[in-house]
């Protein structure tokens, strides 16, 4: 009887087999999942921002001694900074430039400098500025401010503010006291650190940018000098137009900051400074409603406000297609206003040199 109910019980499993009721499970493959791609460095907020830093004087211009045989030089110096931050607010690109330009008069109040050329920036210089011939660590200004800049990447700007520095003689109040830069950096940098500062506190909102880079170009061409029988004394303008552009991994624009310092260093005939040296000129976005644009212009917009709609039109475009920008002649003094229909109730200003400027931005971009 048990043999037969032991035979019995094989034949059951055997057709529960059969059935297929008794297969094993099969083991789960669990579904596989992509690996997330690092996230962009973004701000707090979800972006990263973008600055345009400037710091303005006219502190050194110089009036006539003509007994001693010194003619007058106006000197605007104009520091510019283009500043990218990451997630934390620390910098992750800095490039740092000074525009110290002259316009020089002769003894008849007549200007002496060649106009006609643009004038160039301590960094454009490069070896020519002759810094590195007096320096007692026999570097170049655009050396120096390359150690500087590499210095600063990786801090907040409130770091780079309390950066500790001592004094290397009556010229030299701020150079900095840090151990690493004591052979890379003599010069002194409070201008350079207030430009970064400037550009945090003024910064823009980009997304997916990998480089930044600064532009600038300027001019002298309006400079003039003493015509009595007209009655205009000599006047040295220096126009210095900057932009601070960042860009994504494919070379497009993903924030623009551009500005114009236009300023204006008055003389007298004698060739005194009449302007205030101890001002510090304003560049025309600080200056507002104040430029005074928005009162003759045929759109009825500042300056500040066509610039912002120019920096808009250029996200998302390569630099090729920027400079590419269709251009139309309003009237003489303005040969390149943009031809483009989403701009044409927006922009009624000359561009050239802002485009300009934001094509040497690419060009330098890090």
């Amino acid at each position: 009887m048990k043999k037969k109910l032991g035979l019995l019980l094989v034949i059951l499993l055997a057709i529960f087999l059969v059935a297929g009721c008794g297969e094993a499970p099969a083991e789960e493959t669990p579904e596989e999942i992509p690996e997330e791609e690092p996230e962009e460095e973004t701000g707090a907020d979800g972006t990263q921002k973008l600055g345009l830093g400037v710091v303005t004087s006219v502190a050194k211009s110089t009036d006539a001694d003509f007994d001693a045989g010194i003619n007058p030089t106006a000197q605007a110096d104009v520091v510019m900074a283009a500043v990218l931050f990451d997630a934390e607010e620390k910098v992750v690109s800095v490039t740092i430039d000074n525009a110290q330009t002259r316009v020089a008069f002769d003894e008849e109040m007549q200007v002496s400098t060649d106009i006609s050329q643009p004038a160039e920036t301590k960094r454009e210089l490069g070896d020519d500025y002759g810094m590195g011939n007096i320096s007692e660590i026999g570097k170049e200004w655009y050396e120096q401010i390359n150690e500087l800049e590499n210095w600063m990447i990786g801090k907040t700007v409130e770091e780079i503010k309390n950066m500790p520095v001592k004094t290397r003689d009556e010229a030299h109040q701020n150079v900095p006291d840090v151990p690493e830069l004591e052979t890379l950096v003599t010069i002194t940098v409070e201008d350079y650190i207030a430009a970064v500062e400037y550009a945090y506190n003024n910064a823009i909102e980009v997304e997916s940018a990998v480089t930044a880079g600064l532009g600038q170009n300027i001019s002298t061409a309006r400079s003039m000098g003493l015509d009595e029988d007209a009655e205009i004394n000599p006047l040295a303008q220096v126009d210095t137009v900057m932009a601070a552009v960042a860009f994504d991994a494919d070379g497009v624009v993903v924030g623009a900051q551009i500005d114009n310092a236009q300023i204006r260093i008055n003389y007298d005939a004698e060739g005194t400074v009449t302007s205030d040296k101890s001002a510090v000129p304003k560049t025309k976005v600080q200056l507002g409603d104040d430029y005074g644009m928005g009162n003759i212009s045929e759109i009825g917009k500042e300056w500040y406000e066509q610039i912002a709609s120019l920096e808009e039109w250029m996200v998302g475009k390569t630099i090729d297609e920027i400079t590419g920008m269709p251009v139309k002649t309003r009237d003489e003094a303005h040969q390149n206003v943009p031809d483009v229909p989403e701009l044409e109730t927006l922009v009624t200003i000359t561009v050239e040199s802002y485009l300009a400027a934001v094509a040497e931005a690419a060009e330098n971009a890090r």
